[in-house]
Formats: C-alpha cells, structure tokens, sequence
C-alpha cells in the first residue's frame, strides 16, 4: 500500500494543514509534516479535505437491474463524487428481504474497491407491506444490517410499521420510512397545485407525504424506537420533524439535493428526466427543506440515487419511470444551494453529508473527524472550479441526470478509500 503526504490543505474548509496517510489511516495530521521516504506527495493546495462523504439512500439495482447500474458501476460514480460509503436499498430484484441477498450485496461492494457498501434490507417480504421480513436473520449475517426500509412503497400499514420499530429496537436498528399515503397518490405524476391542474398531470399532495411523517413519529414515541424519514420535500414535513425534535424523540430525517435546487416548474417542459419520487415541489417547500438542513431539522443530504436505462426515461411523462442519478452530482449541489449561499459552511455540509449519516447507518470507520488514527477515508474538494454536467461523461451505467447542461461549482479531485485513492486529479484511479 502506497503512503500518501497531502500537502496545504483546508481541513474542512479551515486550518491549512497536511495529512499522512499510511497503511489505511492518518498516520499525523498537522503544519509542515516531515516527508517520509517512499511517500507520494499530493500537492493539495486550495483544496479542501472533508471525510469521505456517506449516502444513507443509494440504489445500484444489482441483482436484477444491471441494465441500469450494477455495485460496480454505482460505487464508481460515488467515487467520483466523493463518496467512500454508500447504503444500497432494497428494491432489486430478487428483492434484499434476505440474509442471503444482503450478504450478496455487500459481498459485490467489497469486491468491487470504490466505496464500502451496506445494504438495506427490506421491512416487509417482498416489499409488499404484509408480512415482516427476516429482520433478525439480515442484522446477524455478515452485513451486519441496521438500517430498514421499503423505499420505493410505504409501511402504509400502522399496525405493521409498529412491529417493524419494536422488532429493530431489540438490536438498535432503524427504520427508514417512504412516507407515502398510497391511497391519496394513486395515479400521482407530479406536485398538486396550479401547475398539475394546467399540465393536466395528477396531482401528488404535500400531505400525502406529511401525514404518514406524523403518523410514524407518534408510533415511534409510544415503540421509544429509531425512526428515519426518507428523501423528505415539502415545508410541512420539515414543521412536523421539527416539533418532534423539540420534543426529544428518536426521528432523523433526510432531504435530496434535487429537493434542495429543483422546482416543480421545470415538470412543465414534459421531460420525464424531471420525474421523481416524491415529486419536485414548490419553490417555498424549497425554501423551507434548505431551512430546514441549515437549522439541523433536517438531518443529512441523501443522493437517492435512482439510475434507469434510457428506454425507461426516453418516453412519455405518464409511462416513464420514478428517478434521478444523483452521486456525483450531489456534493456540487449542496454546495450550490447551501454553502454559495451562506446558510451552511463546509465543516456543516462535512456534518451532514459524512458525520451524521454514517452515525445513523452505525458506522464506526466512516465519518469520523480527520484526526490521526482515524480511517484514511477522505475526498478533496477544489471549491472554485465550475463544470458543466453532461451525463456521458459521467461514471454511472444510466444518464437521468435532472443536471444536464447546467454549471456547477466545485470538482471532486481525490477521494481515498482506507488512504487508497479511487479518484485522482478528479478521474477514476483504476
């Protein structure tokens, strides 16, 4: 394993420093580190070094999806984008309700060198919402499962979402939430207001994603439980998790960085690229899930990263799937929206894109502060530089990007997993 002496950088955005990196830790961290011989110098000034970045909400569809993405190909593009770990949900094919199937997943991230991969397992069988998966037997196999979730359909049902919350709290697991009211979205195509009305698009209401949210937070105040909420959208839900936190209970919750820059407007176009679970909202939801981040209501960014292949998004609105790309355009994203704008600053975006998703996901080498003796897993960030995103040139096997053809600020320049890189001088490193 090639030692590493990074030079002059920004530790998360502040003090100028160099990190040594030697056998798959910060060896020393501090001004002017000796250079030891047989070490590779990376000169990484104007640069800013933040821990790798952690994605609680991935989908790489292996089994079943390749023609979309495989492990392999998913956790490039999180290289790419800064990642070091990544969560895979459950929805393949056959689905991830198994100890078998999780185990098979995790098996592919190991192999595949780019980032460390922990799958979701699924809640219910099948993801049907009926029957209990095997929770316990997923926590116990060798990808030590924490996180559930049924992404993609909603527990609808209260009385099988309190099982799912008492079952996990015997191991200190979470359930993670699609809060989805499927009776009030049958059909749903985009936000309900105005717009869906003069699209002639079925409207999805913000209280279809609102109501469960506090359904959930009551459940999970009498089970004294772990509750999270997945890819969170509208003002309403940001108010309702806020009052629960005021409250002291156990709820985390999540927002997208599409949530965080994209409106509904841009459904008007027809282009089902723009097409996504929940819906693109208001630009006064926008507004409150940015709130709502830099306030810490809301607790991490998660990419939701939800890659099809182009004959599922080449097609009319109604028949085309849920879903956007998202890992290697996300760190550019809250950066954007967050960090250009004032409301955060690098060491919160570090906060809530690595430190608080990897304690959510119950990791003990991932998100940790850089420091020596902690896991060389950390990614270089240029903040000046600007690119134009073009989905060939991305290193996800899909191109569903809802970024094509806009500038965004920040390049990913390296990315380090266990100090060896994945990324180098922003290309891939093998």
């Amino acid at each position: 394993m090639t030692a590493y002496l990074i030079t002059g950088a920004k530790i998360v955005g502040g003090e100028v420093a160099d990190l040594l990196l030697d056998n798959g830790e910060i060896v020393a961290i501090g001004a002017d580190l000796e250079k030891p011989q047989d070490v590779e110098t990376l000169d990484a000034t104007g640069l800013i070094a933040l821990p790798g970045l952690v994605d609680l909400h991935t989908h790489l569809r292996e089994p079943g999806r390749e023609d979309a993405e495989t492990v392999l190909t998913g956790t490039r593009a999180a290289a790419a984008g800064g990642f070091t770990a990544v969560f895979a949900m459950a929805n393949t094919d056959p689905c991830a309700d198994t100890a078998g199937v999780v185990e098979q997943v995790w098996r592919l991230g190991r192999e595949s060198g780019y980032a460390d991969v922990f799958p979701i397992g699924a809640v219910t069988v099948g993801r049907q919402g009926t029957q209990l998966a095997e929770l316990g037997a997923m926590a116990d196999s060798a990808a030590r499962v924490r996180v559930f979730s049924d992404d993609g359909d909603c527990v609808w049902d209260a009385a099988l979402m309190r099982r799912a919350l008492e079952y996990v709290k015997a191991f200190g697991g979470v359930v993670a939430q699609h809060a989805q009211e499927p009776r009030l979205t049958q059909g749903a195509q985009m936000n309900e207001g105005a717009l869906s009305g003069v699209l002639g698009l079925t409207g999805w209401p913000s209280v279809a994603e609102e109501s469960i949210i506090a359904r959930d937070i009551l459940l999970n105040a009498h089970v004294g439980s772990m509750l999270h909420i997945c890819h969170l959208s509208t003002k309403g839900s940001v108010e309702i998790v806020r009052a629960a936190k005021k409250r002291g209970l156990e709820v985390t919750a999540e927002v997208t960085p599409h949530h965080l820059l994209l409106t509904e407007d841009l459904a008007a176009s027809y282009n089902p690229v723009y097409k996504v679970n929940p819906p693109l909202r208001t630009k006064a939801d926008v507004e409150a899930v940015r709130e709502g981040l830099a306030d810490g209501t809301i607790d991490i960014v998660a990419t939701d990263h939800a890659p099809h292949p182009v004959e599922d998004k080449d097609c009319e609105w109604s028949a085309a799937a849920f879903g956007m790309t998202g890992l290697e355009t996300a760190l550019s994203v809250v950066q954007h929206a967050m960090i250009d704008t004032k409301l955060m600053t690098w060491a919160d975006l570090a906060d809530r894109m690595s430190h608080r998703p990897a304690a959510i996901g119950q990791l003990s080498d991932h998100g940790r502060r850089l420091e020596a003796g902690a896991a060389a897993n950390l990614t270089l960030v240029d903040p000046a530089a600007q690119r134009t995103v073009v989905p060939t040139e991305t290193a996800s096997l899909s191109r569903n990007t809802p970024f094509e053809g806009m500038t965004l600020p920040g390049r990913v320049v390296a990315t380090f997993l266990r100090g060896t890189p994945t990324v180098l001088d922003g290309k891939l490193a093998r």
